[in-house]
């Protein structure tokens, strides 16, 4: 078990969409825990979550009887967040016909997702790009490593002080919860409690959390199903 240090504080809080990505990947190697693109469908609910709670988007209230995943999303206010994905999102939100249903926006907006969200991590000095070169030099592998532990280390520690009970949750960490949860992240917070008790304390945080918090999760995670159901087509 990796000891988990007491928060940091004065750290200043990363996007929803950015300590995902760095939750999924290893440390040390910089590999991600999961297929690309199963993240890059958490890392597109994490960006609407983040636009949900700053009152940037919308689910309609009409819709609450359908399926989530089929819920139809719409742009609240197109004022700019300041993060270049978070606008790209209101963007496409502002230039689309109609209201998409949920799981029909996540997989639009999946696309290069993983790679723009790498390299805004590179841009923030977060993340730093190495070269190893393999077999006398004929191959050169580029990997993307942490440049301070404490970037994946404080996001994980609010976690897993919410699942102990000793933090009461915010909106942040709550919807944190619930993506690392359906992406399958738990065994990767290094703590010792049993994988399934931990992966079922923060669902049920997320239980308790905003519908349409929710509603965004559960979008994900059918998302992510048709993902694993497309590759043994």
């Amino acid at each position: 078990m990796r000891e988990t240090p007491v928060v940091n504080t004065r750290l200043p809080v990363l996007p929803l969409r950015d300590e995902l990505f760095l939750i999924g990947h290893d440390d040390d190697t910089g590999r991600p825990h999961l297929h690309r693109q199963a993240l890059a469908a958490g890392l597109a609910g994490a960006t609407l979550i983040d636009l949900f709670l700053t009152g940037r988007v919308r689910l309609d209230p009409t819709d609450t009887d359908l399926p989530a995943p089929e819920q139809r999303l719409y742009l609240h206010t197109h004022q700019p967040v300041g993060d270049l994905i978070a606008d790209a999102a209101l963007t496409t939100l502002r230039h689309t016909l109609g209201a998409p249903p949920l799981k029909t926006w996540l997989r639009g907006f999946t696309d290069d997702l993983y790679e723009r969200t790498r390299a805004g991590l590179v841009t923030a000095g977060i993340l730093r790009q190495h070269h190893h070169r393999r077999l006398g030099g004929l191959f050169r592998i580029d990997t993307w490593l942490i440049t301070h532990t404490r970037w994946a280390v404080v996001p994980r520690a609010r976690l897993c002080y919410l699942a102990a009970g000793r933090e009461p949750p915010t909106n942040h960490t709550a919807a944190l919860a619930g993506l690392v949860a359906v992406l399958g992240l738990t065994p990767h917070l290094y703590l010792d409690a049993d994988t399934a008790t931990l992966a079922a304390r923060l669902r049920a945080v997320a239980a308790r959390h905003h519908p349409t918090v929710q509603a965004i999760t559960t979008a994900v995670d059918a998302a992510i199903g048709d993902l694993a159901t497309a590759t043994y087509r």
